[in-house]
């Protein structure tokens, strides 16, 4: 069962945490503070994931963030923030972090993310010796509108990346996640033209089982059904470049914050954007925002 460590310092906010992550069927364990989750793993015991509060005595959210990457890089870790702590939410994912939610989000999010940050550290190793004699290597891809394609690809993707040493395991984690939300949007977003709220209502009636969703009814229709996403990547032990391009209608790109603003976790559509944004060297848009291009250098 996948074990996950959470680190929260208020009894109500675990005993709801808790309640969540056990009906998903997850194995959990709570310390009050950063310095026990630590303790905890230098006692050797394993982790699939932690959970941690950004505001906690002793050592907080953000220390623990960077404790973690730096002695236990296989351990992704996913940031709860309250109120106000925006700003500290956006280091957090520059220091190490796989994600974050928000607590006034946490009965709706939680899980969701948890799920997605542990998919995306499920990566197959063992082309990893082959793989180390990679120098250079060039994709096309054109992917239908498909969301089961996308799996299989980022996998591929981070074993290339790991063959060729170009980061650790967290930031393999961290540049798989920001490939999901990027191809996620290509496809819903961009060729399906389906809005955020229009999503959360399409998940509603997943969970439902009752009727007809509109991602069904855009893949049944032109134009949606005939668009194509099409993704160039080149990767070298240097960096690695990823250029998605959608046949939406794209957006007004004047609208994107820059980089470490809090007003992106605002905006429809933030949370990938600022997932993007942090956990790639550089992200850029074409004139008409149908196409994103994404920079992963070689660290250290």
């Amino acid at each position: 069962m996948t074990r996950i460590l959470v680190a929260e310092d208020s009894q109500t906010q675990i005993v709801h945490i808790r309640g969540l992550l056990e009906e998903a069927e997850f194995e959990v364990d709570t310390v009050p503070n950063g310095r026990e989750a630590v303790r905890r793993l230098e006692a050797g015991e394993q982790y699939d994931l932690v959970l941690t509060d950004m505001m906690m005595p002793e050592m907080d959210g953000l220390q623990l963030v960077r404790a973690v990457r730096i002695h236990y890089p296989g351990t992704p870790v996913i940031l709860m923030t309250g109120q106000g702590t925006d700003a500290l939410a956006i280091e957090a994912l520059e220091d190490g972090a796989a994600g974050y939610v928000p607590k006034s989000q946490i009965h709706e999010r939680l899980v969701d993310e948890v799920a997605q940050v542990l998919h995306a550290a499920e990566v197959d190793r063992s082309y990893e010796i082959l793989l180390s004699c990679l120098k250079r290597n060039e994709f096309v891809f054109e992917l239908r509108n498909e969301v089961a394609l996308i799996d299989p690809l980022i996998n591929l993707l981070l074993q290339m990346m790991a063959g060729i040493q170009l980061c650790d395991s967290t930031s393999r984690i961290r540049v798989g996640l920001a490939l999901e939300h990027a191809l996620l949007n290509a496809l819903y977003r961009g060729n399906l033209e389906i809005s955020a709220a229009e999503m959360l209502s399409t998940r509603e009636l997943l969970l439902s089982g009752q009727g007809t969703t509109l991602v069904d009814q855009r893949l049944a229709e032109l134009p949606y059904s005939s668009r194509k996403i099409f993704f160039d990547v080149q990767m070298s032990p240097e960096a690695a470049r990823f250029v998605i391009r959608d046949e939406g209608k794209g957006f007004d790109t004047s609208q994107v914050p820059k980089p470490g603003d809090p007003d992106v976790l605002e905006r429809e559509g933030g949370h990938g954007l600022l997932l993007m944004q942090s956990f790639m060297d550089e992200v850029t848009f074409n004139a008409t925002g149908n196409e994103v291009t994404m920079v992963k250098r070689r660290e250290g």
